[in-house]
């Protein structure tokens, strides 16, 4: 029989977003337990431990002061505080680090809290949090007030690395088999005493170590693969750049931002007409201020340097080869976390006669994804990209003297009813066709030239004998 096995967090930086330590301050002081400070100098350390991470000269005053500090303190005045600290606290744990927990809960593992600060003060943000065990600094009492020492370990660096070996002695826990994650260099040991140590928004120590092991490096705060640079992912550092007079083979004209939810989990639905169309959509989501996460086949994903960009952009693989629902449910948790999902229904840019079709059809998945998130759908007409980069050329065009024009409307969120996937798609496609330009709800008879721009380079069909299949098709 398997022994049992744990998922191990680390608390500041790693399960809540920077330092616990001003919270628990400022809701001591307001218990009148110790004095609020509230100076420059204060400010400037926790800014600097936000960004950096620990310290040895910090972490050895605290060792030495915390608990003498605590000295007289009533037990359930401290446990007031810490109950109220727990509501900032919880506000600060990132999304995506509430579902690893559940993750681990679901998969049948303990978790704990390995920390530095007082059992006292975590116990309630734990017990929030569905934590099994906590792992932590120890002030005594007399069952009144607070002794002024220490019991046990003062849990930082090797000390909670034995105190972690001790626990799961006891507990008969296979650290060999457990997960463990932490921001901190001085948590390496324990990192690398586990069989599935993760960096979370390493120190830059940590980093460095991480990548020698191995391991993994994650952000709570964006998706798993979302790589960042000094705390910011790439998508915020070159939204600057992402502007549309700096695509010169181009004119845009973009409308209906506001469409967009400023917060929130929400899925941006374009349809397809070019390889153009995700460097439009892209342009909208950047225009809004939000990062978004692409929806795309494997092909963009295996491509050299443009793949591995997409999935440090935090981008989905879709293998539609395989039928596996991960793609669907990775996009369903980004939603969750309050993430913008982007995608394009039909999948593939149509050809032959399909392109010019006024009744766009599509895949099921934007409606299926919509159901399982009930987030709101957000439809984007696109019109022009094609004229930019058609589907017959291998690279885009660059006529900067005379660029065509590439309209971009964003519409309200459609109408689903979340009930019959076929006709949510119908809806969320109908929506899409009422922001294109009329010329696009009007059928005409495509010419052989136009018939040929739509088609993959080298393809060896006759466009002129697909111009006879009926309206719709797609080879």
């Amino acid at each position: 029989m398997s022994r049992p096995t744990a998922a191990i967090f680390d608390l500041d930086r790693t399960l809540v977003d920077g330092s616990s330590a001003p919270v628990f301050q400022r809701h001591l002081a307001e218990h009148g337990l110790g004095q609020k400070i509230d100076v420059p100098l204060l400010d400037a350390m926790f800014g600097l431990y936000n960004r950096v991470g620990e310290s040895r000269i910090v972490m050895m005053l605290t060792r030495l002061t915390a608990a003498r500090a605590a000295r007289g303190w009533p037990v359930a005045d401290v446990r007031k505080a810490a109950d109220a600290a727990a509501d900032d606290l919880e506000a600060m744990v990132p999304p995506f680090a509430k579902q690893e927990l559940a993750s681990h809960r679901e998969a049948g593992r303990t978790l704990v809290m390995a920390t530095t600060s007082p059992e006292s003060l975590v116990s309630p943000l734990a017990a929030r949090l569905g934590i099994d065990v906590v792992i932590a600094t120890r002030w005594d009492d007399d069952g009144q007030v607070y002794t002024g020492e220490m019991i046990g370990r003062f849990v930082w660096g090797r000390e909670k690395l034995l105190a972690v070996k001790e626990w799961a002695a006891d507990a008969g826990v296979a650290l060999d088999a457990s997960y463990a994650y932490s921001d901190s260099y001085y948590d390496a040991p324990l990192l690398a005493e586990v069989g599935h140590g993760v960096a979370v928004n390493p120190d830059p120590r940590l980093r460095v170590v991480a990548g020698i092991q191995g391991w993994p490096i994650r952000h709570f705060d964006v998706p798993e693969g979302v790589v960042k640079i000094a705390g910011r992912e790439i998508q915020d550092l070159m939204r600057p750049f992402n502007q549309p007079w700096l695509l010169p083979n181009a004119r845009f004209e973009i409308s209906g931002i506001e469409n967009i939810p400023s917060t929130g989990g929400a899925i941006l639905c374009g349809n397809h007409r070019s390889y153009f169309d995700s460097a439009a959509l892209n342009l909208v989501i950047a225009k809004s201020g939000r990062s978004g996460r692409f929806l795309g086949k494997k092909e963009v994903f295996d491509a050299p340097i443009i793949g591995p960009l997409a999935r440090a952009a935090g981008g989905i693989r879709v293998d539609r080869g395989t039928g596996s629902d991960e793609p669907l449910l990775a996009a369903a948790r980004a939603l969750q976390a309050g993430e913008i999902i982007a995608m394009m229904p039909q999948g593939t840019i149509p050809r032959g006669p399909a392109f010019f079709d006024p009744v766009l059809k599509a895949r099921w998945g934007a409606a299926r994804l919509a159901a399982m998130a009930r987030v709101p759908v957000i439809p984007v007409g696109l019109w022009g990209t094609e004229r930019v980069w058609p589907r017959s050329a291998r690279l885009p065009r660059f006529d900067v003297v005379d660029p065509p024009l590439v309209q971009v409307r964003v519409g309200p969120p459609v109408e689903l009813g979340y009930e019959d996937v076929e006709q949510d798609t119908e809806r969320l496609m109908a929506a899409i066709v009422e922001l294109l330009p009329e010329e696009a709800r009007v059928p005409r008879e495509p010419t052989p030239e136009e018939l040929a721009l739509t088609y993959p380079p080298g393809y060896r069909g006759d466009p002129t004998r697909e111009a006879e299949r009926r309206p719709g098709s797609d080879t």
